[in-house]
Parts: C-alpha cells; structure tokens; sequence
C-alpha cells in the first residue's frame, strides 16, 4: 500500500532547545503507546470476532464409531434426562403423551423469531440450547425468548465436540456461555446438550468423562428420543414424520433454530404441534418433563424406594448441588423458588407444571457474573459492529489503492513522453544566473561535499550559505571549501539559530536573482541539476519546480528501503501530481521558486513542521502553477537508523497535517487554489494519510487470514498486491534508469519497512487529534554522499 510520499528536506533543531525538546520527546512516549494500544484494541476486536465465528480456536472435528464399553448399561438403555446425584448417573424419561421440544444451535436473527412466534400463536414451550456465541451476538433475542417462558439451556459457546478437549477447554465453552446467557437475559442455567450428541445410547468412552465432570458439577445433560433431522431439509413431511414418537411414548424431540437455512422448519413446526396435539400430547419443557416423572415416581412409591427427594422448585441434582455448599453451574449461587411469572410469558393451559415449573432450570444471575456477563455482550456489540465495519472500509481502500496504481501508471507514462519528446520546450533556455541557498546548521560533514558539487555547476550561480547558529565550525569549513576549490560566488550568512524556515526566508532576501534554488546542507547536486531545473521558468506561469531528490547511501538494508519508496514517490506520484496541477511538495532537498512569488506568498513559514509542503500550497494559491522536472537530481543521505528515519517520517505527516489544515479554505476557492483544493488536497488525505492509516489493518486481517481461514488465498492475494506494487516500482525504475537489484528488497520492505511508516503515521494522527506539538530535530550525518560521480 502507498505511504507518505518521501520528498522532503532535512530538519533542524535549535541547540537551545535540547531541554525543551527532551521534554517534548517524553510526552510523545504516551502518544506512541496509545497509537499501539489502538491498533492493539483492534487487532483483539478482530480475535473475538473470529473467536465468535469459530475461525479462530475453532476445532470441527467430529468423533464417531467409538467404544462405549466404559459407560453403564443403565445409562446407555435410559432416557434422554441424565443428571447425577450424589455422584450417580441418574437416567430418566420424558412422561408419555408428553412431548419436550428442544432446539440446538441457536438463536439465530432469521429463524429463531419465527420459532417463537408459532410457539406463541400454540401456546407451547420450548428449551433453547443456545450457542454463547451466538447469544453474545443476538442478546434480545435470547431475552426474548426467556420472557416468554421458554427454557435455555447450554450447547457450548463455539460448537464444539468437547470429546477432544481439555477440561479447561469444557470449563471454559460452559462459563462463557454462562457469561453470555447473564449478559443477555440476566439468567444461567443448568441444562446442558453437547453438539453432535443425539441418543443416550450414543455415549462412548470419549464424551462419557464429560458428562460425569459436568453432572458432578450440576449440570443435567439431555439427549433426543426423537430426531426430525430438519438439518438435512428432506421435506416439511419427513421432519413431522421422523420428530412423531411411536405409540404414545413421551420424547425429547429435536429440531433446529440455527446452523443453516430452516425454513423448512419452521413450515413443519406448527403444523407438527396441531398434530401431536390431536393426538392428546401436552408439551412441555426438558425441566417440565423431570418433574412430572418425579411427581409420577412419587405417586407410585419409588421415590421412596430410591431415595430420591425433590422439593418443590428444586432442580435434579440439586442435592449434590447443595452438598457442594449451594453452587450451581457457572458459579451462581442456588436459590429458592422460581424466576417469577413475568408479562408476555406462556400460561399453563395444557400444559404439565406451569411456568414456574417450565423455568426450573434457570438462575438468575447476580454479581460479578452478572457484570461480567454484560461486559461480554457489549464487547461482542462493539466487534459485531467494527468488523464488518473495517471490512467494507478495506475493501474501499483496497479499490482505491489499486485504482491510484493504474491512475499513476497511466500518467506517469503520459508525463513521460510529454516531457522527453524531442520538440518539448518550456520556452527559451533559461540562461541567467540564479541563487542557491544552502541553510545548514551543524553541517561540518556534509557543508564541503555539498560546496564541491555546487562548484561544478554548469549553470552560473552565487550561493548563499546561511549558518543558523551552528556550534560546529561549518561556516568555517565552509569558507575553507570555497577557497579550496576557488569559488568566488560564495557567501556565508551567519545568523542566531532561528530554525530553517528563518534561514531560507534570510537566504531569499539576500539573493542576488530572481530565481531561487533551495537545498539542504546534507546534499549534493549533479553538475547539470540546477541548469535542468530552472528550465520550466521559462514558462511564465511557473512559479516554482520540484527536483529529482535520490537516496546517495543506498548500500544498506534502510538504505535500498528508503531509495525504493523515493523512486516510486517521485516518478510515479510526482509525475501524476504534475500532469493533474496539483503538486503537494517542493522537496527541501532541492526545489527552485521565483524570488518574488516566494516573498508574495509570505516566505517560508513557521506555522507548520513542514515548511516544504507549505510554501508549495502556497505557490497553488497564490495563482502559480508548481512542475516537476525529472532531470534534475540531487543526491541527499537518508537516515541511516530505524530511530532517525521514524524521527524524520514522523515530523513529514505531522507537518503535512498541518499544512493541509492551514490551507483548508482552498477547498472553496477559485482558479489553481480551488484546482488544489478540491483535486489535490483530497489525493493527499486519502492516499497518504487515510490509506496508510488502513493499510496495518489490511496487514492484520491479512495475517489473521492466513493463520485462523485459508492460508493459500490470503498468501496469493498478498502476492497479488505485492506484484502489482513490483510492476508500479519496476516501471518508477526504468523512467529514471535505476538499477533493478534493488528491487529484489521489496518483498521486505513491505514486511518490515512498511509496517513502521504505518506506525509513524498512526502516531502523527494521534498527536494531531490531542493537539501536540513537535519541534525540529537534527539528524546525524556521516558525510558518506560525497559527488554523484561516486554515487551507485
């Protein structure tokens, strides 16, 4: 993706700043972590999501055709009830003519309503056995339900076979589901169905250990008498035929709310309820059915004879419960009696032990639980909300992106073959003497390189070396130079340090030319460049011209990095920007102005960190047409550390900021401002602000792809970008004649380099929005770009 396009000048900082500058350096620190703390937020909000839609810690294996060896006969042969008292499995059987309705895999947002509303419209209950994830991202429908007298109970939080997992893993899909069911309905509940259960007869060695660890901990398991297996969509007659008992036996009868299209479901449903009715069932809820077994088994005497002792509103299992100092499952604390009847809720009419007892299995959530679980859904909200969210931005950004490569192709090629035709003119050769400016402070490693270059000019210039108070000896060094290599036309300006726009507004009041070239005491020109690049004055709407600025030490990793993104900012953005009369900046590095223009616009200004950008908008406004002139170069020294380079891109994208802040009003002016305005200043806010700003989260979701979804396809689309940015930067390449070798560092370079420009960006908006300032800071030079004959 495109970042901040490299074109600026070096900055300075005052030397009787350094305290002040610490000081401004360690509240950035803040800054700095609240821009990682902010990508961090979304990067987790893109786990819970996935967490969620089972793409991250989803697990789909399935056991099957396993030994059950292990488990007791009575509990393979028993009902569909299995709860464990006093730590025995405990089997029991829906009553005949009865018929509990369950529903797996829900809620869902399209079909669970429907569900509900023919169970209203029959006046009969049903038992929900919820996914958590799915209750955390649909928490009204799940309060819903509940208020109108249905029962939930657990189906894990992500659906999966709890065979395979560790005992935290169980422990962990029963308490979130927990969390969501008091989060959304303020209740938890004791009744537990596993995914890819069916009959009781179906426990094998595997899951067996699950359900003892769940019974001994409260939790009553249910299974299915009877399977409409509606999943399969075989008809509306089937699903009734298959979920009809035999004779009149009682059943757990199983259908589903969720987990794919049920449309077919829900036409079978009411039609079943009629037909069943017909035939004298009464329909109740899995807790409705346990205590109308109980209250069989009490009538006949074997309550006694096995001891069994249920109280009224007491949940089987209950003793254990109690036993174990009144905890039930998800840690909430037992209590007497039921939820109370509320408005909206069933009746009784037909129906086994009323409401009270159609709830029995639910506790109402208090506490941390009940906090905690609130806290879940508004952080499932928030995730529900932003994915998609920044889903549907990158896709955007990513047509966007892709849409400026084809755009900056195509006119890059126009620009091109406008510009090197053999009848291109500006108009007559610029012949007259110009004035360069070389404002340097601490300069006495690169002031004398800086000076030979200039010495070998094949343009007439005078230069004027403004000095901004350097406590080196580069005014020194640089008179020493000049007469060492017997330049006359050499002036050394000395002045308070007052920072570089100072420096450049005295240099342009003491020029001797109406034409002024600017560059840095850190660079040099080729013998030709200033001759190249006060050509398009010859064209008396230009007011000023961009330079060709090129990395001189490319020989490392930073290095090629950073030469890599000047080609491509200044051949393919530079190149597009000059067709469309909309040039952002003049790089400080080396840039010509029309004296009078410069001085009518105001000079160079302090109000922003980016007084290159500014001047430039301020050209556009003033009514002068800005150019860039490829054949023009200069050879500048990047930053040679990961820690200067960020020092530097972060002070450009801040001070770009705030140079199209100032210049906001262009975006309703007339004539070439209002041309910038509403061509230019929009092309920079999307593609080197709001962009770069997505582009780490194209990054994430990418990774996030390739970890947790489908490794191969997010691999190829990354690819497929990474070859249409070759394409872009091969092409940058051949316009300027750069050697292709270093192109082979852009594979990483968009994996390492790449990402910390993002960062830098990210901490430049973060200050800008909590009103920071920053001021102008040295980088350290070497010296090493000496004259561009010895450049690579």
């Amino acid at each position: 993706m495109a970042t901040t396009t490299p074109s600026r000048g070096r900055r300075r900082a005052p030397s009787r700043m350094t305290r002040a500058a610490g000081k401004a350096a360690a509240l950035q620190k803040p800054r700095v972590i609240l821009a990682l703390l902010l990508l961090l937020a979304l990067t987790s909000v893109m786990l819970l999501d996935g967490y969620l839609r089972a793409e991250v810690g989803g697990d789909e294996r399935v056991r099957s055709n396993a030994s059950s060896s292990k488990v007791p006969d009575k509990v393979l042969d028993g009902g569909p009830i299995l709860s464990f008292r006093g730590g025995e499995a405990q089997s029991q059987s829906v009553p005949e003519k009865t018929i509990a309705l369950t529903f797996d895999d829900g809620p869902n947002p399209t079909w669970t309503p429907q569900i509900l509303k023919i169970l209203e419209e029959n006046d009969v209950p049903g038992t929900f056995f919820v996914v958590g994830s799915m209750v955390s991202r649909y928490p009204s429908i799940v309060k819903d339900l509940v208020n109108q007298g249905n029962e939930i109970g657990i189906h894990t939080f992500t659906h999966v076979d709890l065979s395979y997992q560790s005992d935290d893993r169980i422990a962990r899909e029963m308490d979130q589901t927990q969390l969501a069911l008091a989060g959304a309905a303020g209740i938890t509940t004791t009744l537990f169905r596993a995914p890819y259960s069916s009959e009781a007869d179906a426990i094998d060695n595997y899951s067996w250990p699950v359900y003892k660890k769940l019974g001994e901990e409260g939790y009553t398991s249910v299974f299915v008498d009877t399977d409409s297996d509606d999943w399969k969509r075989p008809g509306v007659s089937k699903i009734i035929k298959w979920a009809t008992p035999s004779k009149n036996k009682g059943a757990s009868v199983l259908f589903h709310d969720a987990g794919g299209e049920r449309s077919q479901t829900v036409k079978a449903l009411g039609t079943y309820i009629k037909k069943m009715k017909a035939k004298g069932y009464t329909f109740t809820t899995i807790s409705g059915a346990i205590r109308q077994g109980n209250g069989q088994n009490a009538e006949s005497g074997q309550n006694a004879q096995s001891g069994q002792a249920v109280q009224d509103g007491q949940q089987p299992g209950s003793e254990q419960s109690e036993q174990a100092g009144g905890q039930v499952p998800g840690g909430q604390q037992g209590q007497q009696g039921q939820q109370p009847r509320q408005e909206g809720q069933l009746g009784q009419s037909g129906q086994a032990g009323g409401v009270n007892s159609l709830q029995a299995a639910h506790r109402t959530a208090t506490g941390t639980t009940l906090y905690e679980g609130k806290a879940l859904v508004a952080a499932v909200a928030v995730a529900e909300w932003t994915v998609p969210g920044l889903a549907t931005g990158l896709a955007v950004v990513g047509v966007a992106v892709m849409g400026r490569f084809g755009m900056m192709l195509i006119l890059a090629r126009r620009h091109y073959r406008q510009r090197n035709k053999r009848r291109f003119s500006w108009g007559p050769t610029v012949t007259q003497p110009v004035s360069v400016i070389v404002p340097a402070y601490n300069e006495k490693e690169c002031i004398a390189n800086t000076l030979e270059s200039l010495a070998k000019s094949t343009h007439p210039i005078e230069i004027i070396v403004v000095d901004d108070g350097s406590t080196d000896d580069t005014s020194q060094i640089a008179r020493d130079a000049a007469r060492s290599f017997g330049m006359t036309n050499v002036r050394v300006i000395r002045q308070e340090n007052a920072g570089k726009p100072a420096a450049l507004n005295n240099g342009v009041r003491s020029a001797s030319y109406d034409i002024v070239v600017m560059m840095d005491g850190d660079t040099v020109f080729e013998p030709d460049a200033v001759h190249q690049l006060v050509q398009p004055f010859a064209d008396p709407e230009v007011g000023a011209v961009a330079g060709n600025a090129k990395v001189g030490n490319r020989n490392t990793i930073i290095g090629a990095w950073q030469h890599i993104e000047y080609v491509m900012g200044f051949n393919l953005d530079r190149r597009m920007y000059d067709l469309l009369r909309c040039m952002p900046t003049i790089p400080g590095a080396i840039g010509a102005f029309r004296r009078d223009a410069v001085l009518e616009v105001g000079g160079m200004s302090e109000d922003t960190l980016a007084e290159d950008t500014d001047i430039t908008i301020a050209m556009h406004r003033g009514g002068w047409r800005v150019v860039y002139q490829e054949h023009a170069r200069a050879w500048t020294e990047a930053p040679a550390s990961l820690k200067q380079l960020w020092s530097q891109r972060y002070r450009w994208s801040y001070g770009t900021m705030q140079a199209l802040w100032k210049h906001r009003k262009s975006l309703t002016d007339k004539g070439p401002s209002g041309r910038f305005g509403r061509v230019g200043m929009p092309l920079v806010v999307i593609f080197q602000i709001i962009t770069p700003v997505f582009a780490p989260l194209i990054d994430v979701f990418t990774a996030y792809s390739m970890i947790f979804i489908d490794f191969q396809a997010a691999l190829l689309a990354w690819l497929a970008v990474l070859c249409v940015q070759l394409v872009c930067a091969a092409y940058a390449f051949r316009l300027d004649r750069e050697k292709y070798r270093y192109l082979l560092m852009m594979p990483l370079q968009q994996l390492a380099y790449r990402q910390m420009m993002y960062l830098v960006l990210i901490h430049s908006c973060v200050t800008a929005l909590t009103g920071g300032r920053l001021r102008w800071q040295k980088l350290k030079r070497t010296g090493e770009v000496g004259t561009p004959a010895g450049v690579s």
